[in-house]
């Protein structure tokens, strides 16, 4: 239900339950579960028969052990993991604190439908409903490359929950050779997704239209202008203007200049492609791209980040793009760069829960009523503690407004 299954272990001990702790609190006693794999403890009360579910806590980077310390109301927890070779949390202790607050996590999780939950992880791109201002729709990446799919999430209650999976379809078939990483509408209830092309995997640099069910209606491969310049890093975000449709490429490609990234439009009447270049921040390490763009009233949002986690994060940004100093011209030509504009940081949202920084804040939303969301890409509880953040933005000390954005 909290989207940190690991898939990748289905054939070898899955989440792996590696350890208990028993502990007795303001009278009650807790059992806590540490599932190695998962990177999750679950927290369940002895009820002198079964015991009661009563929450998940995410427990940093594979739990080993665990100690209860009632006397203080803590639970700590030891973790193996080393991320330093990703600029991360070495070997690490985690507390966690009994208190009358709400629970801070999950913040999104799955509903039970005929018994079982919705299976979901690695959220990589999202997009509000044109109509009700309480759903929003997510994909997945490559992570699950055996059911690309299309989320269904209920924003108005928290934790937010996904409550349908659509299953992107080919021919009646979950389709493949997808790393879906954006999502937009398509104004007559489908949608249009972006995928992510990796040459070397085979998997094309792709837009794809589908139904409201998400069967694969309509296959626009990236024009030969693109793909003469190609790079590994592709599509990572797609929003609809009209008949237009942009796409944010993660990454320079070869013709792009230092510190510049493309923004592609595809007029879905015409099928002529443009583009324009962004700027994007030095990278102080490693790299720095785009992972998300989003249309709202007269601008384009986008998400420019760093790929660092932890301390070395450095740049978790929106930012903000006039409609109308858009001036895309033909691929090929001498692409004019556009002016941005930093309109929120969402490092404040990314320490909120107390944990590491994590690198892929990935998907951006904004509803019909003007409230923004953002969510972050768990990489399916691959060399990561699995944590999915989703939250509106505004909502952790830091002010957000599209009025004040738009000026």
């Amino acid at each position: 239900m909290a989207g940190h299954y690991p898939e990748k272990r289905s054939g070898n001990k899955g989440i792996e339950p590696e350890g208990l702790e028993i502990g007795t609190f303001n009278g009650e006693t807790y059992i806590f579960v540490l599932s190695e794999r998962a990177s999750l403890v679950g927290v369940y009360r002895d009820t002198g028969a079964a015991p009661e579910f009563v929450q998940l806590l995410p427990s940093g980077i594979s739990p080993e052990s665990a100690a209860a310390i009632p006397g203080r109301n803590l639970l700590a927890t030891a973790n193996e993991k080393d991320l330093i070779e990703d600029g991360g949390a070495r070997a690490h202790v985690m507390l966690f604190e009994q208190t009358s607050m709400t629970n801070q996590y999950p913040q999104i999780e799955s509903v039970m439908v005929n018994g079982k939950p919705i299976g979901w992880g690695a959220l990589s791109g999202l997009v509000a409903d044109q109509d009700n201002a309480s759903r929003l729709y997510a994909v997945n990446d490559s992570f699950y490359k055996g059911q690309p799919s299309i989320f269904v999430i209920d924003a108005s209650s928290k934790p937010a929950k996904i409550t349908k999976q659509l299953v992107v379809k080919r021919d009646g078939k979950p389709a493949k050779k997808l790393d879906l990483e954006g999502i937009t509408t398509d104004g007559k209830g489908g949608f249009w997704l972006a995928s992510e092309g990796r040459t070397d995997k085979e998997i094309p640099h792709t837009i794809y239209r589908t139904d409201a069910e998400g069967n694969i209606t309509q296959t626009v491969k990236f024009p030969q202008e693109l793909l003469a310049v190609e790079k590994r890093y592709g599509a990572e975000g797609i929003t609809r203007v009209g008949d237009d449709l942009w796409i944010a490429i993660q990454r320079s490609w070869k013709d792009d200049s230092e510190n510049t990234v493309k923004l592609v439009r595809y007029n879905t009447k015409t099928r002529e492609w443009s583009a324009v270049r962004y700027p994007t921040e030095p990278a102080a390490q490693g790299w720095v791209g785009l992972s998300e763009i989003t249309a709202y009233g007269d601008s384009l949002y986008l998400i420019e980040r760093d790929n660092q986690i932890g301390d070395k994060a450095r740049v978790k940004r929106l930012t903000r793009v006039s409609l109308n100093d858009l001036k895309p011209v033909a691929l090929g030509g001498d692409l004019p760069v556009v002016s941005k504009k930093t309109v929120y940081d969402f490092l404040t949202d990314l320490k909120a829960t107390n944990g590491y920084v994590t690198d892929k804040i990935e998907g951006f939303a904004i509803t019909k009523d003007g409230r923004a969301f953002a969510v972050t890409d768990n990489d399916g509880v691959d060399d990561s503690a699995g944590e999915t953040l989703f939250f509106e933005l505004g909502n952790n000390g830091q002010s957000f407004s599209l009025a004040d954005a738009s000026k």
